[in-house]
C-alpha cells in the first residue's frame, strides 16, 4: 500500500501538484523506453515512440456532458474538451477511445443527438473512433458520463509540449482570460444575463460558449512551425485560468516569464459577465484560451495566421531564464503566483443557489 501523503485531496475537482507529486507520479507502472513524455503536473499530453520517426501523442479525460445546454451544445463542448488537450501537442488529432457510462434517465433520442454531434466534430477534424463502451447503469450522472482518450499520430519531430519554452522566447495568448467562465455563466443563467445586459447582449454572451476550445487555436499555430521554426510550447489554460497557464507552462519548462497585463487581449463580454457574477476573470477557468510560446523570428507569422484564421490573439511577454513569473501591472511588477484555487466553482454554486458571490 502507497505510504499516506502529507498532501490534503482536495474538497472537489483535480488534486493539486502536490498529491500528484508524492502519491500518482512514483507509482506509474512499468518503466519503458519508448515513452517519450510521462505524466507531469501541468502538461497535458503523453507521449510515446511508435516506431519509424513517428509518434502517438495522447490525452485522457471525462466526457462531460451538460443536458441544461441543450444535447447538441452539450456534446460539441463535451469532445472538443476531448480533442482540445491533445491539439496542444501541435499534432492534429487522429483517434478516438471512448467509454460511455449513462444515466438510466438518457433516452435513446438524447444519445443519438449527442452521439451524432460526436461523429460531426470527429469527422470534421480527421478523427476516427476505433474503440469503446456504451451502457446505462445506476447510479451514473451528469455530468461526468464517462471517459476518453485522444490520441494524434505524427512525426516525431513535430510535436511540443509544455516542458519545450526556452529563454528568449515570445508569450502569446489567444482570446483573453475566462471564456470558459463566461461562456458557462452565459449558458447556465441567461435570464439574469439578459436582465443585467439586455437580451440582445444576452445573446451574445451566450456565442462565447462557442470559443470554448483551443483545437483551432493550437492547429492553426503548429502549421506555421514548431521547436526552432515557430512555437515551442501550448497549453490550454482551463482549471485556475490565465495566471495558472502561464505558471504552468513556466514550472514545466524550468524557466520564468515577464508577462504585461495591459498586452492581454479582454473579450469584454466575458469581462462584464464575470463582474456580473463577481469574478476575478484572469484567475478563472477558461477552456479556449491557449498559452503558448514561439521563437522570436516566428512570432509575427505565427499571430498573423491566428488573426487570418479569425482568432484573436496577441504577444504578452516573453520568457526568461530566472525561474519566476513576473507581471507588470498598473506600472508596478510583482510577483504572479498560481492561482491554487479557481473562483469559478464557487460563484457558479453560488449563482445555482441563488445566492451572491462574495
Amino acid at each position: 500500500m502507497p505510504e499516506s501523503s502529507e498532501a490534503q485531496l482536495p474538497d472537489i475537482g483535480k488534486i493539486s501538484p502536490d498529491v500528484f507529486e508524492t502519491l500518482i507520479k512514483p507509482r506509474l507502472g512499468r518503466k519503458r523506453a519508448d515513452v517519450l513524455v510521462p505524466p507531469k503536473s501541468g502538461v497535458d499530453v503523453g507521449v510515446i515512440d511508435i516506431g519509424g520517426g513517428r509518434v502517438m501523442a495522447m490525452s485522457t479525460d471525462p466526457v462531460f456532458i451538460v443536458p441544461q445546454y441543450g444535447w447538441e451544445r452539450a456534446a460539441w463542448f463535451a469532445i472538443h474538451i476531448l480533442m482540445s488537450d491533445v491539439a496542444t501537442s501541435g499534432l492534429a488529432p487522429t483517434h478516438l477511445t471512448i467509454d460511455l457510462n449513462l444515466p438510466v434517465s438518457m433516452d435513446a433520442a438524447a444519445l443519438g443527438t449527442v452521439w451524432e454531434t460526436i461523429h460531426r466534430e470527429c469527422d470534421r477534424y480527421g478523427v476516427a473512433v476505433v474503440t469503446g463502451h456504451t451502457a446505462r447503469y445506476d447510479g451514473c450522472d451528469y455530468p461526468m458520463v464517462g471517459g476518453a482518450t485522444v490520441m494524434a499520430i505524427g512525426d516525431a519531430d513535430r510535436y511540443v509540449t509544455p516542458e519545450m519554452a526556452r529563454p528568449g522566447d515570445a508569450v502569446i495568448v489567444t482570446k483573453g482570460p475566462a471564456i470558459e467562465a463566461a461562456g458557462l455563466f452565459a449558458a447556465t443563467f441567461p435570464d439574469r444575463v439578459s436582465r443585467a445586459f439586455g437580451e440582445d447582449a444576452a445573446r451574445r454572451c451566450e456565442e462565447l460558449f462557442w470559443q470554448m476550445t483551443v483545437v483551432d487555436d493550437a492547429l492553426t499555430a503548429a502549421q506555421v512551425g514548431v521547436r526552432d521554426d515557430g512555437v515551442t510550447a501550448m497549453h490550454d489554460a482551463t482549471e485556475c485560468g490565465l495566471w495558472g497557464g502561464i505558471v504552468e507552462v513556466a514550472q514545466a519548462s524550468d524557466v520564468g516569464m515577464r508577462i504585461d497585463q495591459s498586452a492581454i487581449p479582454l473579450n469584454q463580454d466575458a469581462v462584464r459577465l464575470c463582474e456580473l457574477f463577481g469574478v476575478d476573470p484572469f484567475p478563472a477557468i477558461s477552456e479556449g484560451t491557449l498559452v503558448m510560446t514561439c521563437c522570436p523570428h516566428r512570432t509575427e507569422a505565427v499571430l498573423s495566421a491566428l488573426k487570418g484564421a479569425g482568432i484573436v490573439a496577441a504577444q504578452i511577454g516573453e520568457v526568461v531564464e530566472e525561474p519566476s513569473c513576473q507581471l507588470l501591472s498598473e506600472g508596478a511588477w510583482r510577483e504572479l503566483a498560481h492561482p491554487r484555487v479557481d473562483p469559478f466553482w464557487r460563484a457558479f454554486a453560488d449563482a445555482l443557489a441563488g445566492e451572491p458571490s462574495d
